[in-house]
């Protein structure tokens, strides 16, 4: 008897989006959680670790970017959204596959980097709550990390001379389709 092939996790689709921001919106007060956007980063981030990083641990930087107690119980369709986006993006990265990361287009006289800003936050803020990834050798790391923070404030960047070099020797994205590759 043979295995069915393995299919890749349905895609989030628009009405997926719109409960998800819906339910991160209605986690209570003083929870500042990430928005949908800002989520597909973070889950990059996370997924791009040397290590996995188990649901235990990278749940609370998402539900609250300022590290407060998560609720005691999480709403469960909110947990089956997120864990379906970080199967989704997990198939894609381990498989070298393009994904449709969730930017959201705020008006055609945007900045490309002000409208990919939010995604690459959640990216950054990633890296901030699960270092590991920091940890390795600079180098191998820096070209793709000077892509991603070149939309990042210069100022936000401490510490980080060999970064912001790498991020001067780069042209700004002409257009949005070329700041979100």
């Amino acid at each position: 008897m043979s295995q069915a092939p393995h299919r890749p996790p349905e895609a989030l689709s628009e009405a997926d989006l719109d409960r998800l921001q819906a339910l991160l919106d209605a986690l209570p007060a003083p929870l500042e959680p990430l928005d949908v956007s800002m989520v597909d980063g973070y889950l990059c981030g996370v997924l791009l670790q040397p290590e996995p990083v188990p649901l235990a641990a990278w749940l609370p930087p998402l539900l609250d970017t300022e590290g407060r107690p998560t609720p005691a119980r999480v709403n469960d369709d909110l947990l089956a959204l997120l864990r379906r986006r970080h199967k989704e993006l997990n198939v894609a990265i381990a498989g070298r596959q393009w994904f449709d990361p969730w930017i959201f287009e705020l008006d055609e006289t945007d900045d490309p980097s002000e409208t990919v800003l939010p995604w690459v936050a959640g990216f950054a803020h990633a890296l901030d709550a699960h270092p590991a990834l920091m940890k390795l050798p600079e180098e191998p790391m820096l070209e793709p990390l000077a892509a991603l923070y070149l939309h990042l404030d210069p100022d936000d960047l401490e510490d980080a001379d060999a970064l912001l070099e790498e991020i001067e020797s780069l042209e700004p994205p002409a257009d949005l389709e070329e700041a979100v590759e």
